[in-house]
């Protein structure tokens, strides 16, 4: 499979070129048998699979999308800067159990972070044979590092050139560097079927037999893609096969049916793989397709598709983040194009997620009854999954039923947990298919697993929604005004979990006249964290009101925390400012230094002393220093919420919010506040919360 780079310009082109010779080089250097390259994407978090080389993209579709933070070897390779080596399938699964289960095959790879300086631009990786019990070699580690960076330099020269080296489009095909095999007058004798694949997927050679038993010609065969020809090979359980063929380089022997027609004949089929690609033999098999023993390799997959969907369900904490998952996970294993979930509320069934339908077909069973009749209604009210095997029989046993297609399987599974009915859950396939036994038995169990994880999600949620309107409560509704100083307050939930954390922010008037300015960041998340940082809040307000300096406030509040949650920590940083002159004395416990905007544009990190995180150290002391904010300036406070990102270092970051604030217009203070939150702290999966308070003097 071949695709264009992302783009299409001549930048791109020069990436996909750059891409190309480095994947070849690093497979031929490492005696690989596979290889290719991710890229980050346009998307903030998401790298995705640039290019492949040794493998068929399709048959590894699953995984041309990762996000750095998903427990993958590509992405804790991008997220910490370091190698990742696995020599073999017991290493792998040990480290990574969740990319095995996707690919329980006995192979070694090795994983490259490819970096220039700061840029951080993706990962090399490299597919070669197992080595069990013998660790990858200083040669080999040193080969692949210099590899890496080899490409790191060419796509440093590109970005220096103004190409952004993104990478948005579908994994480019680079040939792979072995010519596949050729086939002489011997085999066409051969009452067997023999083809010949190279690694890319596509058929170089077909006897007259492998015409004959598959119904479509040699001639028709060559030079085209081997699941193009032949679609009923595209199974997703034959794609296992595939896949550890590659993969093991073991034999792989399976029995599958020639489409959907029962009258067809059932075919064994046997892959050997090979460095060039893989030969594959067909002949008529004794038994009826799926009746067949399939080679270890080949079996190997079949159970491990319910541990992947386990797997990837238990780190889902939302309705969505589950059904995202499902979507992953479930209907590439069998297959399908569509889903659909439908929750239980109030004896109505509620669509909460679709993919792959038409545009607002499922609009009308939004919010049915659980007395109508309709297979997703009545899944769940009986308890049983029904499978039809087209559209045909659908609308028989269902007459009047509107479709949203003329051909076509559907299957509706019950979504029962401990008992209890969540919902519904719809695949759809694009083409007439029929379920076997052990493809229903899998699924119904898969139903309930997945209905497990949307009743924790439920309850979960409920939870966070009761954590966050504590904190609500918490944090201040409104500022004070003064004629002298404007403050903006902004709060916004990690959006990757549902776990509100400890992160607040206050302005206190003192009985001096003087403005107290306050940020802090309690450890942890939840309820516990909010408690915390409310009891926290109304200790600095106290103790502020008190007439006390920055240095004792926080060294009370230091020994608060101590006495009331012993082992709870929390950052702080507290500023004391007279409105009149902008004089203001500032204590930092464990806290990000602020930010100081002057009056001409210039931004700044300040280097305000400071002691230890709350909670640790009852006798910690907190020095104080000295600042001014003159007329027109902006300072900044905030929590490291705002300037982490996964895989990044921190002062990367600040250096990013620190340019922002100098960019930014002081005047609005409430749009310099969302223009630093949007542009620094959008990630669409933010671990972390953040919290951030701007103060200007006029």
């Amino acid at each position: 499979m071949t695709a264009r780079p992302g783009g299409g310009g001549p930048a791109s082109d020069a990436t996909g070129r750059v891409l190309a010779r480095a994947t070849v080089a690093a497979v031929r250097a490492l005696g690989g048998r596979a290889g290719g390259v991710y890229l980050r994407s346009g998307t903030e978090g998401l790298l995705r699979m640039a290019a492949v080389t040794g493998l068929p993209a399709a048959l590894f579709r699953p995984w041309w999308r990762i996000q750095v933070n998903r427990p993958y070897p590509v992405a804790e390779a991008f997220r910490t800067g370091q190698a990742v080596h696995l020599p073999d399938g017991e290493t792998a699964v040990r480290r990574f159990p969740q990319l095995m289960a996707g690919l329980p095959y006995p192979f070694g790879s090795l994983y490259e972070p490819v970096g220039a300086g700061a840029q951080r631009f993706g990962v090399l990786l490299v597919v070669r044979p197992a080595t069990p019990g013998v660790p990858v070699g200083a040669d080999d580690r040193g080969r692949m590092r210099e590899a890496a960076d080899g490409l790191a330099r060419e796509l440093a020269g590109l970005a220096a050139a103004g190409d952004p080296v993104r990478w948005d489009a579908d994994p480019l095909g680079v040939p792979w560097p072995v010519p596949a095999g050729g086939a002489g007058e011997a085999v066409d004798r051969l009452p067997q079927g023999v083809l010949s694949v190279d690694r890319q997927g596509v058929v170089g050679f077909a006897n007259a037999a492998a015409g004959e038993l598959t119904g479509v010609p040699a001639a028709r065969l060559e030079g085209r893609g081997l699941w193009e020809s032949l679609p009923w090979l595209g199974h997703s359980a034959y794609e296992d096969h595939f896949r550890a063929a590659f993969l093991s380089g073991e034999p792989v022997f399976f029995d599958v049916r020639r489409g959907a027609d029962v009258e067809h004949r059932a075919l064994a089929v046997g892959l050997y793989a090979a460095p060039a690609g893989l030969t594959v033999t067909l002949e008529a098999a004794e038994r009826p397709a799926g009746d067949g023993v399939a080679s270890p390799a080949g079996r190997a997959s079949a159970p491990y598709r319910p541990v992947a969907l386990a797997i990837a369900l238990t780190e889902a904490m939302t309705a969505r983040q589950v059904s995202a998952v499902v979507t992953e996970e479930l209907l590439p294993a069998f297959g399908g194009r569509q889903l659909a979930i439908y929750l239980l509320d109030e004896r109505h069934l509620h669509l909460a997620w679709e993919t792959g339908f038409p545009q607002g077909f499922l609009d009308r069973f939004d919010g049915v009854s659980l007395d109508v009749r309709l297979p997703g209604v009545e899944t769940l009210t009986s308890g049983r999954p029904l499978f039809f095997e087209s559209m045909q029989h659908l609308a028989s046993a269902y007459p009047g039923i509107p479709l949203d297609a003329d051909v076509g399987a559907r299957a509706f599974l019950p979504l029962i947990a401990s008992g209890r009915p969540v919902g519904s859950c719809i695949l759809g396939f694009d083409a007439p298919r029929g379920f076997s036994q052990e493809e229903r038995t899998v699924l119904t169990a898969l139903a309930g697993l997945i209905a497990q994880a949307l009743a924790r999600a439920r309850r979960y949620e409920s939870e966070a929604a009761l954590a966050r309107g504590l904190q609500a409560a918490l944090l201040p509704h409104r500022l004070p005004v003064t004629g002298r100083v404007a403050t903006v307050g902004r709060y916004l939930p990690g959006s990757a979990g549902m776990d509100v954390g400890g992160d607040w922010y206050d302005v206190i008037e003192t009985a001096s006249g003087r403005l107290a300015l306050v940020i802090g960041d309690v450890q942890g998340h939840g309820v516990a964290a909010a408690a915390t940082m409310g009891q926290l809040r109304s200790a600095v307000r106290a103790f502020a009101i008190g007439g006390n300096t920055p240095a004792q406030v926080v060294q009370g509040t230091n020994r608060l925390l101590i006495d009331l949650d012993p082992g709870q920590f929390a950052s702080c940083c507290y500023v004391l400012l007279d409105p009149a002159s902008g004089r203001a004395t500032a204590a930092r416990a464990g806290h990000p230094q602020p930010l100081l905007r002057r009056a001409d544009g210039r931004a700044e990190v300040l280097d305000l002393a400071g002691g230890v995180v709350l909670g640790v150290d009852p006798g910690a002391t907190y020095p104080e220093t000295e600042l001014v904010l003159e007329p027109g300036a902006v300072l900044a406070l905030y929590t490291d919420g705002l300037v982490e990102v996964p895989g990044a270092d921190i002062d990367e970051g600040v250096e990013r919010l620190r340019s922002a604030l100098a960019q930014a217009s002081p005047a609005p203070l409430t749009e310099a506040a969302d223009r630093l939150v949007a542009e620094t702290g959008g990630q669409a999966d933010r671990p972390d919360d953040i919290a951030l308070l701007l103060a200007s003097r006029s």
